[in-house]
């Protein structure tokens, strides 16, 4: 048993140092790996699988909207960038160019993709001609570049895969409601299949999409009580279609410049995922997102017919992600191990088992123990599995309710941000300069304006002056 504690005991207590503990289990659970290339990393096939599940239960839900997937190239010519002011300004920062073409010198230097609205307005200037053409509702799954100074495996790294849908239509109208229906869809997704809660908002005009009318976010509360922006929805109005002559003819034969939407999920979902459910023992995985959602473990496998139980175990779950564990590591070793790697269900089957005709299921959430027939283990299974994605979500809107706190003033405001962690929810005058003051004060930005507003008083919590909005603060990831 000395090793079994041994391998737990190499990820740092979530209390003693949060930050340390999320990177032991991003690697000791074998989901990255550091590499030469400074802030970069490799997702190694355990990360990877949970981004394929993410994925396809992502892409089928936007397919089901209408979505159509395509790729654009991932070099951007520099005269394209500055065609929208306000994006080439935001994005300048973080960009990484291209200069030389093997040995020689571009004529015109290139960008490795940030993100792709000025590809996409190039390509629709081209593609839309009339009102039939529209709308376009195109996605795409890829990899962007942005050069960060400071970088945590999932959370911020200057390479990363996400999903980026580009939307093209006729009105205003039809482009909010593409926009609000696609932060829905995240929210869902969210909700429904990592079991993490999020509200949903619109940024301030500060923290907004550069280039945008609108954003709208959803926000996540994590362990260590820091919000995460865990997915985007932006409303460009025509502003781009202006700038790069995005137009159609409309009915009455008349030129109308188009409306385009943007949205967008990346990588840092898992590292959301990790920080919501994790334990002091490693991952704990939402069965939807789970890679493998049943791990057999055969008990003193070497005696005769247990292995083969297993085997015919695994054939009778296929219903399920299963795998049997058979490796000659002692079973409390391989109890440990996929504790940390965040395995929903682990089964235990051996002699006595086999004898007595029923397997052991074990949560990896609550570690609560069921014995189960064999004959009923296939429906029970299922039964536990969706009783611990349900469990597992109203756990995490328990500790979002338990950390969002409530200020009228500064004083309350500023005592909450000392003694407790998590939201704070406040009023706010709506003037910009407030907002930049908060945050230099503090470290607490505006997540949001949360659609569902409450009147918390008539006062911004800050400066006093007449209340326009209630809003979430937080420190954020």
């Amino acid at each position: 048993m000395a090793k079994d504690k041994k391998l737990v005991e190499q990820i740092t207590s979530m209390e003693e140092d949060f930050a340390q503990w999320y990177t032991d289990v991003v690697t000791k659970a074998g989901l990255i790996d550091y590499t030469s290339v400074k802030g970069c990393m490799v997702l190694k096939p355990a990360g990877y699988a949970i981004w394929e599940l993410i994925q396809s239960q992502l892409d089928a839900r936007f397919k089901e909207t209408g979505v159509e997937n395509v790729y654009l190239p991932m070099f951007i010519p520099e005269s394209l960038l500055q065609k929208e002011k306000d994006h080439v300004e935001g994005f300048a920062p973080e960009v990484a160019w291209v200069t030389h073409g093997g040995l020689n010198p571009l004529q015109e230097r290139m960008c490795v993709r940030p993100t792709s609205e000025t590809l996409f307005c190039d390509f629709y200037a081209k593609d839309i001609q009339s009102y039939r053409d529209l709308p376009k509702v195109y996605n795409q799954w890829c990899s962007v570049v942005r050069w960060e100074k400071e970088t945590r495996p999932f959370l911020r790294s200057r390479e990363f895969l996400w999903q980026e849908g580009h939307t093209a239509h006729a009105t205003a109208e039809d482009a909010e409601a593409r926009t609000i229906q696609m932060l829905n869809v995240y929210a869902d997704f969210c909700e429904q299949v990592l079991a993490m809660p999020v509200i949903k908002g619109r940024k301030t005009d500060k923290e907004k999409f550069a280039g945008a009318e609108a954003t709208y976010t959803i926000e996540a509360l994590m362990h260590d009580g820091k919000a995460l922006q865990s997915g985007t929805s932006h409303n460009f109005g025509d502003g781009f279609a202006k700038a790069f002559g995005i137009q159609y003819t409309d009915k009455e034969n008349k030129l109308q410049y188009v409306h385009q939407t943007s949205w967008g999920m990346t990588t840092r979902l898992i590292g959301a995922v990790i920080m919501v459910h994790g334990d002091d023992s490693g991952l704990v995985l939402p069965p939807r997102v789970a890679p493998t959602q049943v791990m057999i473990v055969p008990i003193m496998q070497k005696k005769e017919g247990v292995l083969e139980k297993a085997a015919e175990l695994k054939d009778m779950l296929k219903a399920y992600r299963v795998k049997v564990d058979d490796s000659d590591k002692n079973p409390g070793f391989k109890f440990a191990e996929q504790e940390m790697r965040g395995i929903p269900l682990r089964v235990e089957v051996g002699p006595k088992d086999i004898e007595a005709g029923q397997a052991v299921v074990v949560r990896r959430d609550t570690r609560e123990k069921t014995i189960v027939p064999f004959a009923e283990l296939e429906v029970k299974i299922g039964e536990i599995l969706e009783q611990m994605q349900q469990d597992m979500f109203d756990r995490a809107l328990a500790h979002r309710e338990e950390n969002t706190h409530t200020a009228t003033n500064w004083d309350e405001f500023t005592d909450i941000l000392e003694k407790k962690q998590g939201f704070i929810k406040g009023m706010w005058c709506g003037d910009q300069e407030c907002e930049i003051a908060i945050k230099e004060e503090t470290g607490a930005t505006t997540r949001c304006m949360p659609f569902e507003q409450e009147n918390l008083g008539e006062t911004c919590v800050h400066c006093g002056k007449p209340a326009k909005k209630m809003v979430y603060f937080g420190k954020a990831y």
